[in-house]
């Protein structure tokens, strides 16, 4: 895909990929990433569905999405890693920096339109969603508190329930209704938050749901985004020149663009990942 013009972004926030799975649609998410030039990747949760993980499931197109994303941090890219659920054994590197990767539980960015922009995964919200509004009062520190919170319930139903991990957002989609309120919930949840803290934008993932819309309670207002995913809607979010839109996967619109375009030379997995070995070797230097 050598040919393409690349259209370039400030910032690009992709969520709930879910390596891994069956479900994950890698090869649309590769030709995507093929198409942008950013400054600054938010991976915000679920990249790498660590639960569901297995062996026998591993495809090519799973491992160029990988090496597309250490073929830019190569390059200086600036990447955070935000811990998701489906990743949440991850949360024990917090910190960790590799080259322009760092691995983080929410970032907050100072953007060019001198705007401040909160990100996380949110699925610390799905243990206490009953208590959204004492966790509005909580604030930054309560976020963090969350994250705990969720680490000792994920463990009491798994090792002394043998229920698995909670995941309300799983659940909701049984029900319409359920997840009609579950989804206001968690917007409005993260939006108090937000305002709370004085933030201008709150930037989630988790619930799979992209959107973008200002929200108000009576402390005042923010704008809620939200990446969706790569499973169901295949969006993210893209923002440049102090802009914020939601990107929509269009097969037909990629096809022509890529149509005239130098496919790479296909490689098998053995030989992608001595790739990104390499490019890894070059990033300690």
């Amino acid at each position: 895909m050598d040919k393409i013009k690349k259209r370039k972004l400030d910032i690009l926030v992709l969520s709930d990929v879910h390596l891994g799975t069956y479900g994950c649609h890698a090869k649309e998410l590769l030709r995507y990433l093929k198409t942008v030039k950013p400054k600054t990747v938010i991976l915000n949760g679920d990249i790498i569905d660590i639960w569901q993980f297995s062996k026998r499931y591993w495809p090519k197109s799973h491992m160029k999405v990988v090496k597309q994303l250490m073929n830019w941090m190569s390059k200086g890219v600036k990447m955070y890693y935000i811990t998701g659920n489906h990743d949440e054994m991850l949360r024990k590197f917090v910190g960790f920096k590799m080259g322009s990767l760092k691995i983080v539980n929410k970032v907050i960015l100072e953007l060019d339109n001198g705007k401040t922009a909160w990100f996380f995964h949110g699925d610390v919200f799905d243990v206490t969603m009953q208590h959204s509004k004492w966790l509005a009062k909580l604030g930054a520190v309560g976020y963090d508190t969350l994250i705990h919170i969720n680490r000792v319930a994920n463990f009491i139903s798994e090792k002394i329930f043998k229920k698995g991990k909670l995941s309300l957002s799983k659940k909701i989609k049984n029900s319409v209704k359920s997840a009609v309120k579950f989804i206001n919930s968690f917007e409005q949840t993260a939006a108090d938050i937000g305002i709370s803290n004085q933030y201008d934008y709150v930037v989630c993932g988790h619930i799979h749901q992209p959107e973008m819309r200002e929200i108000e309670n009576e402390h005042g207002k923010i704008m809620y985004l939200n990446s969706g995913d790569w499973i169901e809607n295949l969006t993210a979010l893209e923002y440049v020149d102090g802009e914020w839109k939601i990107y929509r996967y269009d097969e037909n619109e990629m096809q022509q663009l890529i149509e005239h375009s130098i496919e790479e030379d296909e490689l098998n997995n053995t030989q992608l990942f001595d790739n990104m070995l390499e490019e890894f070797n070059l990033m300690k230097q």
